[in-house]
């Protein structure tokens, strides 16, 4: 399964790849389940793992094979059905699990699908614990001694599945509860779409129990059509649903709705860099930002950089992640940070990223000032322009071993100078290079970004 120190299986976001093909068969996950029971083993009594989805087909089949994993070493399982990434999180601290997994592929189409793990203080495994539980599965498949006990081998010690049918109302409340009590949603008329994943359940009867008019998009799950022209990745019907019913505000969500992107009154998009400078001058202003500091990643907008520098306060860039951007605002003592694609932080709540949670928080600005959204939004930030080129490779060769690419890279650098950036990276979840530039002029930095990728290309034989 890869080099020593090397995971194979486990990229960015977990394990992820494309339904009842590898990694992403039943097989592996039987025989994750059973390392996740090995791993997260209790002294005392079974471990108890708890397992949530989106609304992907192939979801049933993920769960299936990991619950006969788990069980079959000899822990229990807690299924809580289809619920978003951050509020499996939530239900595995809240109720005292060992571990909790989400089987989910995020913004990614029905085919694909994806595993990640939560520990019991439901934060995202470190990469070194993800490399144990390959190792683990690794031994497992080739019959390896040493491994851990075996406790499935044992009729009596096999464990048990229990549904868990309060986790939605658990989460809700959890939601409603991060809203300030003394204020009311009442007036305020909402656009939610929620990407017919996760949150299809969710998110309308948060909005809706504070008082709010929802219209409700992207809930009516089929199995296929999670992100299917709807939701964060393609916020343009939410967007021209809050034109047309005078909303004040649209949130799109995307499959298990740990990302958000939103819609002011007049249809314009506002994303996770206005955001975190909206909410970060807020939270710096009122004492709240310790470290006076955001923690966002190498793709957040110089923008943001500069908006909050021009308050007192500074941007510490992490690797692109939302698990990588916990670590930076965990080791640091940080406890607000994000990306630009939509994942929101708020350590104080939550542990992973929320998009109904982040919606809520900016809701609760628009009410307290009184102001529309474009008007909060449009002054919170000034946006640089970007250019983003995606394309697909056949490996991630490691940059510092392409040269040409190197000098392409620092040709580009030496024209923007400090009024741009570069980065060129490889996507975590999917087999696909990355090439982003910012500068004051886009016409020039499209050319330079389709340069890059040219060379790039040319490099790795794509």
């Amino acid at each position: 399964m890869g080099n020593e120190g090397t995971r194979r299986l486990f990229g960015t976001d977990g394990i992820r790849g494309v339904a009842n093909r590898d990694p992403m068969t039943a097989e592996v996950a039987l025989r994750l389940g059973r390392a996740v029971a090995r791993r997260f083993q209790h002294p005392s009594r079974p471990g108890r793992i708890v397992i949530g989805k989106d609304t992907r087909l192939s979801g049933y089949m993920l769960e299936s094979a990991l619950q006969a994993g788990i069980v079959s070493a000899g822990a229990d399982v807690m299924l809580v059905g289809p619920l978003p990434t951050p509020g499996i999180a939530f239900i595995t601290w809240s109720m005292r699990a060992d571990a909790g997994v989400v089987i989910s592929a995020s913004h990614n189409p029905y085919q694909d699908n994806g595993i990640k793990l939560f520990a019991a203080d439901g934060f995202k495994l470190p990469d070194d614990v993800e490399l144990a539980l390959e190792r683990e599965m690794e031994q497992e498949m080739q019959g390896l001694p040493g491994q851990a006990d075996d406790r499935g081998s044992e009729p009596a010690d096999i464990g048990k599945a229990v549904r868990i049918d309060h986790a939605t109302g658990r989460y809700v409340q959890f939601l409603k509860s991060a809203f300030p009590k003394g204020r009311t949603l009442e007036g305020v008329k909402i656009v939610v779409d929620c990407a017919n994943g996760a949150a299809y359940h969710v998110a309308p009867q948060v909005f809706e129990e504070l008082g709010a008019d929802v219209i409700a998009l992207g809930v009516t799950p089929n199995g296929r059509n999670i992100n299917d022209q709807c939701g964060a990745m393609h916020p343009a019907r939410m967007a021209a649903e809050v034109v047309r019913s005078g909303a004040a505000l649209g949130v799109a969500l995307d499959g298990d709705a740990d990302r958000v992107i939103l819609a002011d009154e007049k249809g314009q998009i506002v994303d996770g860099d206005q955001i975190m400078a909206l909410l970060g001058t807020r939270l710096l202003a009122a004492g709240a930002l310790p470290g006076r500091t955001v923690v966002g990643t190498v793709m957040s907008n110089l923008g943001l950089e500069r908006a909050l520098a021009g308050v007192g306060a500074q941007l510490v860039r992490a690797a692109v992640g939302d698990r990588y951007v916990v670590e930076a605002m965990r080791e640091g003592g940080y406890r607000f940070g994000g990306e630009q694609s939509g994942h929101l932080i708020f350590l104080d709540n939550a542990t992973t990223g929320d998009g109904t949670l982040a919606a809520l928080r900016v809701l609760d600005v628009m009410v307290a000032e009184g102001r529309p959204l474009s008007e909060i939004a449009g002054q919170a930030m000034v946006r640089y322009p970007q250019v983003l080129v995606n394309f697909p490779v056949a490996n991630r060769r490691p940059l510092e071993e392409l040269p040409e690419v190197g000098r392409a890279i620092s040709s580009v650098e030496g024209v923007l100078g400090p009024e741009g950036r570069v980065v060129v990276r490889y996507s975590g979840t999917e087999l696909k290079a990355r090439v982003m530039i910012e500068g004051s002029n886009e016409s020039e930095i499209r050319a330079h970004a389709d340069e890059i990728a040219r060379v790039m290309q040319r490099c790795l034989g794509c």
